[in-house]
């Protein structure tokens, strides 16, 4: 897996989703754009990887594409509706990409990843830096109270990456 972070002017969404697809299309790997507010690191999106490998794996996929299925265990929720919120929309803004061959194969990951950066242009951003993350919103979104937080030394990601993991027990 490997992540790709920019800023990306959306101007038509669905073009955008179609020149997504085309490049996993082409490099044969899954593609998944995020928002990056609703990220809490690289290891919240590897968990969603593994688990949607897995899911697929085991013929237990929600989704008929592996990006979708990645953004389903990244949410923690399977109604891809719900999900759709910790994607990308029309506008000017910071995202980060999940970039995945299910077959391991390095080079298409690198091929793909770099494609996504020419997409991107030259614009960069630290989004998946922790200092981002807006709490209200993370807290909300994962639906993890205060009362949960001071019940437990887990950090934050750490009770965020629970909730990908127990996409499988509420299945």
């Amino acid at each position: 897996m490997r992540t790709v972070e920019g800023r990306a002017e959306i101007e038509d969404l669905d073009s955008f989703l179609e020149t997504i697809g085309d490049l996993e299309t082409e490099f044969d790997c899954a593609i998944q754009a995020f928002d990056p507010d609703y990220v809490l690191g690289e290891a919240h999106l590897r968990t969603a990887v593994e688990h949607a490998d897995r899911a697929f794996d085991r013929g237990e996929n929600v989704a008929r594409e592996r990006s979708v299925e990645i953004l389903l265990y990244a949410a923690g929720r399977r109604q891809i509706n719900r999900a759709l919120r910790m994607g990308v929309g029309e506008g000017e803004s910071d995202v980060v990409f999940v970039v995945h061959s299910p077959e391991g194969d390095d080079e298409a990951e690198e091929a793909a990843a770099k494609a996504v950066r020419d997409l991107l242009g030259s614009s960069s951003a630290d989004s998946l830096a922790a200092d981002r993350i807006d709490h209200d919103a993370v807290t909300d979104f994962f639906d993890v109270s205060e009362a949960e937080l001071s019940a437990t030394d887990a950090t934050l990601a750490d009770l965020v990456r629970e909730r990908v993991a127990l996409l499988d027990v509420k299945k």
